[in-house]
């Protein structure tokens, strides 16, 4: 080898090494993604943080498909508005939604999504005396809506939104009258209805759709396993045992629609 072909190899075996650090299945650069799934700290039975024995239905399941799919992920508690922001910014990689909840289903050009993960639903939520007249979505147009901080509304141009701290906030805030209708999970609000010893209603559906994992598209390379780890957990029954482990129970019965 010349003079200048020596030269040249220390280059030749750096950039080697750069493109071999970019690769994503190399060890020495591997992704340890950052998520939260906190919500508002009363989405229960959802999340029950501080509840290591009870984590709550998401508590449990997404361990398991970030163990299946065999990835470093490193949790975050966050208020749902510093969230959102940080998925925004890349300070976290990603959390769980549903799509129900953006306008037309859409959660931006930053993300991809997995498949689902299991259902969930959202209802206007009032006090027992107010559910026929508010059994009619439309009604809650250009109206005061009791909506969570932070939260994502598919429709919240449509209402003022007056907004609490959590689920268990909306249910106490409806039976003090500082609000005449609210949206909520349906299993949250029957939750906290029954801690609190307050009655409540489900009147119209606001939304209905699943939960996936919302990702930011630069780790989309990590989408088939994570898919397949879902596809898993759902075909062996997993996630439906979950799913009863925290809902067969009378407080969830009542007034499902």
């Amino acid at each position: 080898m010349d003079k200048q072909g020596w030269q040249l190899k220390p280059l030749v075996n750096i950039m080697l090494f750069v493109i071999m650090l970019a690769l994503p299945g190399a060890s020495w650069a591997e992704v340890v993604l950052k998520y939260n799934m906190n919500a508002s700290s009363s989405w229960m039975p959802y999340y029950i943080p501080n509840s290591p024995q009870r984590p709550g239905i998401l508590g449990e399941i997404l361990p398991q498909i970030i163990a299946l799919a065999d990835l470093k992920a490193e949790k975050h508690n966050y208020p749902p508005k510093r969230t959102n922001q940080a998925l925004e910014t890349g300070l976290l990689d990603f959390d769980i939604v549903s799509p129900s909840w953006f306008p037309h289903g859409d959660m931006g050009e930053l993300f991809v999504q997995s498949k689902a993960i299991i259902d969930i639903q959202e209802s206007i939520i009032v006090l027992p005396k107010n559910t026929s007249k508010w059994s009619d979505i439309d009604k809650i147009k250009g109206q005061k809506i009791g909506t969570i901080r932070g939260y994502l509304y598919h429709d919240d141009h449509l209402y003022t939104r007056v907004d609490f701290l959590s689920e268990r906030e909306l249910v106490r805030a409806l039976h003090k009258q500082r609000i005449e209708v609210a949206i909520s999970g349906d299993l949250p609000a029957l939750y906290w209805a029954k801690q609190l010893n307050l009655d409540i209603s489900l009147a119209a559906i606001h939304s209905k759709g699943v939960l996936v994992m919302r990702l930011r598209k630069e780790h989309q390379h990590l989408m088939p396993k994570i898919d397949a780890a879902i596809d898993t957990l759902t075909a062996d029954g997993t996630v439906q045992r979950i799913i009863d482990k925290y809902t067969n129970q009378e407080v969830f019965k009542l007034n499902a629609q």
